[in-house]
């Protein structure tokens, strides 16, 4: 058969800047799954042809026109791309098939478009796909999560396509996803692997990893796309310290702070690990992940604070996730708050995050139940700067009043130059420059959405509830986001289908 593999990390381009940070930073968030089916793929002897597109050139111009089968993977913001993209395969006679996170929390929204959609996918499954063992219509998961992948040789020529650039050769930009384990011990209440358990994967592989890594491309850095690396913290780090210090690749990863202490932070540093994005999310709450106790307010910003002083020096780069806006929080006490950590921690970047609801999360449930939702806007609009659903205890304007204020403070001239300052690591300095042109486009935004929600009576029912129309102002934003794929879906095509399945189980 011929089989194409696509995966879509980010809307169009449209600007210098979008048209730079997508190229040299979005073409390096390639997943590690499709990179696996298509190996897989290649492995059972089919004809297959791997591709991502990042926001740069035409997507439907990556793969052949000429396919029998179709694998996509995308997130929910660039699902529109991907539904586009379902619509022209299927007229030219492909069957289309669509895994990732998307898939896993939005089914009923994504079998409108695909023949089948896949929730979690092993070898075995794949070969039933490709077999035609499931009829058209089909949400299917495999009974378990995938023990192995491919391995980094394997996946070569996936690779080479993906975050390589000019003629075959890697550049020092380029970053190599890894993975040591799936799942995620804690159970946050918004995150997509809340219900998924944690599992080592062989640390045998992760081993053939580096040691091929370590001769054929030392210089080049890892990404581990764990949804929490380590948790198993001696049998990783055991297999990363097996690895010749002079040939060791530089790692970069996601964290919790919990299981980390100042012996486990200096192997973290030996072993070449230059950034980690451990998650704080709520001074009231999901304090379990960051070892804290049952710690909270004031107590909690020291608490965590303390914790990344220790890392600072050991780790070159530092950033932290952090939610505004949910259930939780109420009045001025969130903003106060995070500003006081921001000031404690300038060498650590402070990752602000919008609550969104997405299917499969007991966040999603809630909101549900309560009618919270906000039905009609597209999938294209679940990312900062947009609410997906009605705020508990904040009125629209002043919650995005407080998120132009927690978004500036980082980027004043005080902050800016004692976070220059705090590493010598001109990469490290260049990221935080770059996120810093970032937060002045997000404070546009913002203001944006204020004066809509001001001048535009259509826009405070909506959020206010009082109106399920999705606002005149949020089909600009969708056509202006996605430009020429805008026209692809209807108006009603649009409109997501929240409804929640359970999968077909197999193997």
């Amino acid at each position: 058969m011929k089989v194409g593999v696509l995966e879509i990390l980010a809307l169009p381009s449209f600007t210098v800047t979008e048209h730079i940070f997508n190229r040299f930073v979005a073409k390096q968030f390639a997943s590690l799954m499709p990179q696996a089916i298509s190996v897989w793929c290649r492995q059972m002897g089919h004809q297959t042809f791997y591709a991502t597109y990042y926001g740069v050139g035409d997507a439907r111009k990556l793969l052949p026109s000429d396919l029998d089968i179709v694998f996509m993977a995308c997130n929910t913001r660039t699902s529109s791309i991907a539904y586009a993209l379902a619509k022209h395969y299927r007229r030219a006679g492909a069957q289309t098939v669509l895994g990732g996170a998307h898939a896993k929390a939005f089914p009923a929204d994504c079998l409108r478009f695909f023949d089948l959609v896949v929730k979690e996918c092993n070898q075995a499954v794949l070969a039933d796909i490709l077999a035609g063992y499931f009829k058209p219509g089909t949400y299917i998961s495999s009974a378990k999560p995938v023990e192995d992948i491919p391995t980094v040789e394997e996946r070569l020529p996936e690779i080479r396509t993906s975050i390589f650039f000019g003629k075959g050769k890697i550049k020092r930009l380029g970053i190599i996803p890894m993975l040591a384990s799936t799942g995620c011990p804690y159970t946050c209440n918004f995150c997509v692997d809340w219900n998924n358990p944690y599992r080592l994967l062989s640390t045998d592989r992760l081993k053939v990893d580096l040691e091929y890594l370590a001769y054929h491309f030392p210089k080049v850095p890892l990404m581990f796309q764990d949804p929490n690396f380590a948790v198993k913290f001696d049998a990783v780090l055991e297999v990363m310290e097996s690895i010749e210090s002079k040939v060791r690749p530089a790692y970069a990863t996601e964290i919790s702070l919990k299981i980390l202490n100042e012996t486990r932070i200096q192997r973290l540093k030996n072993t070449n690990c230059f950034g980690l994005g451990p998650g704080t999310e709520s001074w009231s709450d999901y304090s379990n992940k960051v070892g804290v106790g049952k710690k909270t307010g004031l107590a909690k910003v020291n608490g965590v604070a303390e914790q990344f002083e220790a890392l600072r020096g050991k780790i070159a780069y530092l950033q932290t996730g952090l939610i505004f806006g949910l259930d939780i929080d109420k009045g001025d006490e969130p903003v106060a708050l995070t500003k006081e950590f921001m000031k404690k921690t300038p060498h650590v970047w402070p990752m602000l995050n919008i609550p969104i609801p997405f299917g499969g999360t007991p966040l999603h449930d809630h909101f549900a139940a309560e009618g919270r939702i906000l039905q009609a806007m597209p999938f294209t609009l679940y990312y900062p700067p947009y609410l997906t659903f009605i705020l508990k205890n904040y009125d629209p304007i002043p919650y995005y009043e407080k998120l132009i204020e927690l978004t500036a403070f980082p980027i004043t001239k005080d902050l800016q130059k004692r976070r220059i300052k705090s590493t010598s690591n001109w990469k490290v300095k260049m990221l935080y420059r770059m996120w810093a042109l970032s937060s002045h486009t997000q404070i546009k935004l913002y203001q944006n959405i204020i004066e809509q929600l001001q001048s535009d009576t259509q826009m405070r029912d909506f959020h206010d509830g009082k109106s399920k129309k999705l606002p005149d102002f949020y089909h600009q934003e969708y056509n202006r986001l996605l430009g020429p794929y805008a026209t692809a879906l209807s108006v009603q095509e649009r409109t997501p289908d929240l409804t929640q399945l359970e999968p077909v189980v197999y193997h």
